[in-house]
């Protein structure tokens, strides 16, 4: 109940934050992109929790020692996650407030490298909905005969694995590159509800290859809560890698943005 509260209070003072006016329109951008991150969060673990909870009113469950752990980490991961948004939320809410910048006034962009354009056309929203379409349609593969091999558990993981970090990799970039603190500390808060989310996918698919190696089964039959939240949560999570996506956009941006401030400012300042 604690996580659920926590995060739903999250995603209300985020969508507030969303709709409150600025004329720094970019923060508007973000505080939605990150309120439809915690949502995917959010509804993840009230999932979760709504099926342990049926089951402990139905069922005796049986514990073995790797799922304490994986809980723990589960548990752990999740808290870890919410208060890196939190943290983020609080510094954007501060630039929100303080920031006053005509995003009109900003000078023409310069013509992208080819990298640059290969970001821009991954980070837009019409990417984003086809790999979410693919992941659905991935997972509605894998699971008609209600059974997940070894190597379909395996693509699963790396899929989730190579978007989450590099997810990290580029926002700590822009941690690292950005030169106003505030807006360092709302990509590090980011990256740190990143860090948590992957190391939790880390564990909890190390975990089930590790299980299913060591039992030396080639296939894994799944029960079917078990079924229905595994597709489910694979689901969720892989929303709130391709939101984050999204984000990135709005985080280089707001970078952007930030330093044209900083320098107009200056120039300001000696005249």
């Amino acid at each position: 109940m604690f996580l659920i509260i926590l995060g739903w209070f999250i995603f209300g003072s985020l969508y507030s934050l969303s709709r409150r006016e600025t004329d720094w329109i970019i923060s508007n951008k973000v505080a939605q992109g990150l309120a439809i991150t915690i949502s995917a969060l959010n509804v993840y673990v009230l999932i979760y929790y709504a099926m342990r909870w049926y089951r402990l009113m139905t069922e005796t469950e049986v514990y073995v020692p790797h799922d304490f752990l994986l809980r723990d980490v589960r548990f752990a991961a999740l808290v870890l996650a919410y208060c890196g948004i939190l943290w983020a939320m609080g510094y954007l809410k501060k630039m929100h407030d303080n920031y006053m910048l005509v995003t009109e006034e900003m000078p023409g962009m310069r013509k992208a490298s080819t990298a640059e354009s290969m970001f821009k056309i991954l980070t837009d929203e019409r990417t984003v909905i086809v790999i979410i379409g693919l992941v659905f349609l991935w997972r509605a593969i894998i699971s008609f005969d209600k059974q997940i091999v070894l190597w379909e558990s395996m693509a699963s993981g790396m899929g989730l694995f190579i978007l989450g970090w590099v997810l990290f990799g580029y926002i700590s970039s822009l941690a690292v590159r950005t030169t106003r603190p505030s807006v360092a500390k709302i990509y590090q808060g980011i990256a740190f509800a990143l860090f948590a989310v992957n190391f939790y996918v880390l564990v909890y698919y190390g975990m089930r290859w590790y299980g299913t190696i060591y039992m030396a089964a080639a296939e894994e039959a799944l029960v079917p809560l078990d079924f229905v939240f595994r597709d489910i949560g694979y689901f969720v999570l892989a929303i709130f890698f391709c939101t984050s996506i999204v984000i990135s956009k709005y985080l280089e941006r707001a970078s952007e943005e930030c330093e044209y401030l900083i320098k107009r400012g200056e120039k300001e300042y000696k005249e």
